[in-house]
């Protein structure tokens, strides 16, 4: 199965457990089954087999970009959450989230080298809040806004090699680390082919 979005310069492919993606005007829609997650804990062996959740993915252009995305989550039980993914290797990858942690929602991060690191950034109001994953030379950037237009800076970092991370793959992720499994619904979808000037200044 390959979905093309008309916000979109590349197809994207599932990945991972059956997600149910689908997408109708302007709005992509999927679904973490029971207990789904895509983490490797921090104090368990790196060899082990990383738990899974559905993705959504598709290689990003060359060059600097913008993914950014309405997100809103059907939380029920703690680590619900609608995600932007960003994958460079089988145990390289990270996410930017609106997850219930634990009981509050929450703009939270992951990046993954071998094992998953776990970053509360800040608490929101209600089950909605835009998400952006950046490439800005080789580093990756994240951000969080209330409405698209003021953005808070969450995160700066570097993943993979750079020919590996020239080469990453993006898009959407659902989980439900403890539930029983949540819906993900994701709108304003946009893809910009320019990087951040500034990672700091809101834009």
């Amino acid at each position: 199965m390959t979905l093309r979005l008309p916000e979109l310069p590349f197809d994207l492919r599932p990945f991972g457990p059956e997600g149910e993606w689908a997408y109708e005007n302007g709005v992509l829609t999927g679904r973490a089954g029971a207990r789904q997650d895509r983490f490797v804990p921090p104090g368990g062996e790196a060899l082990d087999t990383a738990s899974d959740a559905p993705r959504l993915l598709g290689t990003a252009p060359a060059g600097d970009f913008q993914l950014l995305a309405r997100v809103k989550a059907g939380f029920a039980a703690a680590f619900d959450a609608g995600v932007l993914y960003l994958h460079v290797g089988e145990r390289e990858w990270a996410k930017i989230c609106l997850e219930l942690s634990p009981d509050r929602p929450t703009v939270c991060t992951v990046v993954t080298r071998g094992h998953s690191d776990d970053v509360n950034s800040f608490v929101v109001d209600g089950d909605t809040y835009w998400l952006r994953l950046s490439r800005t030379g080789n580093a990756f950037a994240c951000h969080a806004s209330p409405d698209g237009e003021k953005w808070t800076f969450v995160r700066v970092f570097a993943l993979g090699e750079p020919e590996r991370a020239a080469e990453a793959s993006i898009g959407f992720l659902a989980q439900s680390p403890t539930g029983e499994g949540c819906g993900v619904t994701f709108d304003r979808i946009a893809f910009r082919a320019t990087g951040l000037v500034d990672l700091r200044d809101g834009s």
